[in-house]
């Protein structure tokens, strides 16, 4: 027995047709979800992010540790500095860390080491991972399954500002130690991921691609 309290479970139940247009309504609207690479000066609202942030902060998480903390900047300085420090990187991993193969991979995306998006857009959100929790009293505790628990939180934050209205890109630049003195993060934090966020520029194109069948990306055992 666990002395952990417990309440009634509130939930909130379709009939199945219900249901099933509800699971085709988020079908239809998450596919509509591209990255962006070409994104607008055009200031977003605090409060989006803030709500988009507390949905990330529902994902499930190993023994509920919550092993996650965000950080979101609009400060023009701090985004410059996060930029130029990205490229530094980039460019080391463009022109001498990627194999053949792998920039084989990227190059019909058109990708390289130059990020300008990082200073255009009116948000970055830092992603970091904590292995470790600390109590009031600064006892140190070990995060569980962290690497899963901050990768579902980062696909709610995805899905809530695409719900939101807003586009976004998934930047990772490595390695991202970077991020931990630019934003005054912790040693034990661990930068997981760049979530960019805002408008799309009028002008911004996206590359023609195509997602695998279902038949491709599952298997039914029934």
């Amino acid at each position: 027995m666990t002395n952990w309290p417990f309440e009634p479970l509130v939930f909130s139940g379709k009939s199945p047709d219900e249901m099933l247009e509800a699971s085709r309504a988020f079908y239809r609207e998450i596919k509509k979800r591209r990255t962006v690479r070409e994104f607008s000066s055009l200031p977003v609202d605090r409060e989006i992010i803030e709500n988009a942030l507390l949905a990330a902060g529902t994902a499930p998480s190993g023994a509920n540790m919550q092993p996650w903390f965000f950080v979101a900047v609009s400060n023009n300085d701090l985004k410059k500095k996060m930029r130029l420090a990205a490229e530094e990187e980039e460019k080391s991993f463009y022109e001498r860390r990627a194999s053949e193969e792998w920039l084989k991979a990227l190059e019909p995306l058109g990708t390289n080491e130059e990020k300008p998006f990082l200073e255009t857009v009116p948000w970055l959100i830092v992603v970091f991972l904590r292995k470790f929790s600390f109590d009031e009293e600064g006892n140190r505790y070990k995060n569980y399954y962290t690497s899963e628990s901050v990768g579902i939180a980062c696909g709610f934050l995805l899905a809530a500002l695409h719900k939101a209205g807003l586009a976004t890109l998934t930047h990772t630049p490595s390695p991202m130690k970077f991020l931990n003195e630019v934003l005054e993060r912790p040693v034990e934090e661990r930068a997981y991921m760049i979530i960019v966020a805002g408008h799309p520029d009028d002008d911004a194109q996206v590359p023609v691609i195509s997602k695998k069948t279902l038949d491709e990306i599952a298997a039914f055992k029934e």
